[in-house]
């Protein structure tokens, strides 16, 4: 399997740079999905996260909402929705509202952890014990607002807007719990390997094993996540880079912060083992450099876990070497042999 035959999106976590606001970082998603679009990008996800100072798409719904509001076709959607930190009544009448606005566009991803730390847990009103076990039973409760026939929702209770929509529902994951669920349910699933990669393969086994037709997919469906970074050469992209470590490098310290510049030497910045723990663990699936790097890495991990799509993801502090890289990338795609 080579890169051309695989279909690109991109995950976005609307990025707060230093020296920025969240309203910049609007901006520049918006103008981001835009280019997006007119590359050829199938669809544009946006993650939920809270108390995090570098993210700013913590109302995911709502900034939805305004990316496809500023789009014309691209598909737009939830990489994920934290589904523990709503009722699923609400994330239904959300998505069924996005739906009827921009119909045959929206995705609603969802995930089961928290996408955040004790305090904002706690500010969430979610219980600290939650496990995520619970998860198979909300899920089922969503989707039979949007499906009463399912009989998982509260009786008496419907989705307005909402029932009736047909709105693809994707599981994410980073362990086999959400891979071997999407299996048995037949529903697509993508892995969080951008910044957990360390169960990818084994999940993706897991989800294929567990397969069974359903009326959303007739065979297996199966996104990954991957960092790439493309630049004019492989020192720039590198360069580009350092921000997204440096980041990873506060979530591994518990600190908190807007995205820093890159820098020219990170073995100033963090010791031994910060460094394999960031690069050789949590950004281990990522391809940084100039395009023909980027084609060699990409090919071998469509040949590694012939995925069906590949969501990207990139922190890069310059909005413009943001957009050079999100460009560059989908000329590699094209020109793919």
């Amino acid at each position: 399997m080579t890169i051309r035959n695989v279909a690109l999106s991109i995950l976005d976590l609307a990025p707060v740079i230093e020296g920025g606001t969240p309203a910049d970082s609007f901006r520049d998603t918006v103008a981001l999905a835009q280019h997006a679009e007119q590359w050829g990008y199938h669809r544009y996800w946006l993650a939920e996260h809270h108390n995090m100072q570098a993210v700013a798409s913590a109302a995911t719904s709502l900034v939805i909402g305004h990316v496809a509001a500023h789009t014309n076709k691209i598909r737009v959607g939830s990489g994920g929705i934290m589904l523990a930190n709503h009722a699923p009544l609400m994330i239904a009448e959300q998505f069924g509202t996005l739906e009827s606005l921009y119909p045959g566009r929206i995705d609603l991803g969802l995930g089961r952890a928290p996408g955040t730390d004790q305090p904002a847990m706690r500010a969430l009103r979610r219980g600290l014990h939650s496990t995520g076990e619970d998860f198979p039973e909300q899920l089922n409760e969503l989707r039979s607002y949007f499906n009463p026939a399912l009989k998982g929702g509260v009786p008496g209770v419907r989705a307005v807007p909402g029932e009736g929509l047909d709105i693809p529902i994707w599981l994410l994951g980073s362990s086999g719990f959400s891979a071997q669920l999407a299996g048995q349910l037949g529903l697509p699933f993508a892995f969080a390997s951008h910044f957990a990669p360390a169960h990818l393969l084994q999940a993706l086994e897991l989800y294929h094993r567990n397969f069974r037709p359903s009326k959303a997919l007739d065979k297996p469906y199966v996104m990954v996540g991957v960092n790439v970074v493309v630049a004019d050469s492989d020192e720039e992209a590198q360069w580009l880079f350092t921000s997204q470590e440096q980041q990873f490098l506060n979530v591994i310290r518990g600190q908190s912060g807007k995205l820093k510049p890159p820098v020219d030497d990170m073995e100033k910045l963090w010791s031994e083992q910060e460094r394999e723990a960031v690069r050789g663990n949590m950004l281990g699936y990522s391809a940084i450099g100039s395009p023909d790097t980027v084609k060699q890495k990409l090919d071998f991990i469509m040949n590694q876990t012939r995925a069906n799509e590949l969501i990207t993801t990139s922190h890069i502090y310059d909005h413009q070497a943001r957009l050079r890289s999100y460009e560059l990338l989908a000329q590699v795609m094209r020109t793919d042999e």
